[in-house]
């Protein structure tokens, strides 16, 4: 079976769902959708999520022949609201893998990531590249590693938050390269930037746009990527793998997801309408802005990374010594 794609989208599963080889449900000879479908984004309107569902609503709307409407709630309340919405389909949700982590961190979760939720589709993935201040003694990753191991606790790495993809790369790469270095959450990738460039921080984990702009500007080096391959826009920039730390695996990802109990059939459909969408050129252009590469797959297989990634990064956390607040 020919698989395209980090996340699994295969062309058996393409020609199954097109000449319909997929077992219908009873709920296939309802019409769907039948009336305006919105697209809950648990982050506020300006985030790369933001950005990503529009884009979907810009193009589903006409092919569905329904409104698409974008929410922004942020937020526990936002992702809730979706586990309590009905299960057929009109309320869909696009967030991150911060989703798997949401129990582990906040004491005020009241749903479940993997069992009031069911997975639509990955969206894209996100790479993120380890940035540092170029006044630091180290140019390379190696020699990052090298810093840290020489003095321990006395170097920090900035996130936007516990729950954010920057931490949990971060903190993969601290545990996996036995390094002692110290997190300081901010509260959004703006604040930090600047601990990195004031040199609060002497290391972050930043989108691909942001880490090439700042790069440019020679106050920050670019030293690895967390892919499993480099990206054209950075393309001397090595992988973590390639720098140094040959176990590293972490990447982010944005994907769909509807409330539990919503139709196999459904979610096959929104699943492949996606998949067509992430094909159009001009999507493509606008995804490469926010750093991202187009990774759709069925609704089977964005259930079992839902399950894999939250039992993997909850455990980053408890060794990392997170408690829910």
């Amino acid at each position: 079976m020919k698989t395209i794609g980090k996340y699994g989208f295969t062309t058996a599963v393409v020609a199954a769902v097109c000449f319909g080889a997929l077992t219908p449900s009873p709920t296939a000879a309802q019409p769907y959708p039948a009336r305006t479908v919105s697209i809950v984004v648990p982050f506020g309107a300006g985030s790369i999520t933001d950005g990503m569902a529009r884009i979907l609503a810009d193009k589903l709307g006409p092919m569905w022949k329904q409104t698409v409407i974008v929410e922004n709630k942020p937020g526990l309340p936002g992702t809730a609201s979706v586990a309590r919405s009905a299960p057929d389909g009109h309320t869909l949700m696009l967030t991150s893998n911060g989703h798997t982590i949401a129990a582990v961190i906040n004491k005020s979760v009241n749903f479940d990531p993997v069992k009031d939720f069911a997975g639509v589709t990955v969206i894209a993935s996100v790479p993120l590249v380890a940035i540092i201040p170029t006044d630091l003694p180290a140019k390379t990753l190696k020699e990052f590693i090298a810093l840290a191991v020489a003095s321990p606790g006395k170097l920090n790495f900035s996130s936007a938050g516990l729950a954010s993809t920057s931490y949990l790369s971060a903190e993969i790469f601290r545990q996996q390269a036995k390094i002692n270095i110290v997190h300081i959450p901010y509260k959004g990738v703006p604040d930090a930037t600047a601990a990195v460039m004031r040199g609060d921080a002497q290391l972050y984990f930043a989108p691909i746009p942001n880490a090439r702009e700042l790069s440019a500007t020679g106050k920050v080096r670019a030293i690895a990527i967390n892919s499993d391959k480099r990206t054209p826009q950075l393309p001397d920039v090595p992988t973590i793998a390639e720098a140094g730390v040959p176990d590293y695996k972490y990447e982010s990802w944005f994907g769909l997801m509807a409330p539990a109990g919503t139709p196999r059939d459904i979610r096959v459909k929104v699943s492949r309408d996606v998949a067509a969408v992430l094909q159009m050129e001009d999507v493509k252009d606008r995804l490469t802005k926010f750093g991202s590469v187009p990774a759709p797959n069925t609704p089977d297989q964005f259930d079992e990374i839902i399950r894999n990634d939250t039992q993997r990064y909850g455990k980053v956390l408890r060794d990392a010594g997170v408690a829910a607040q």
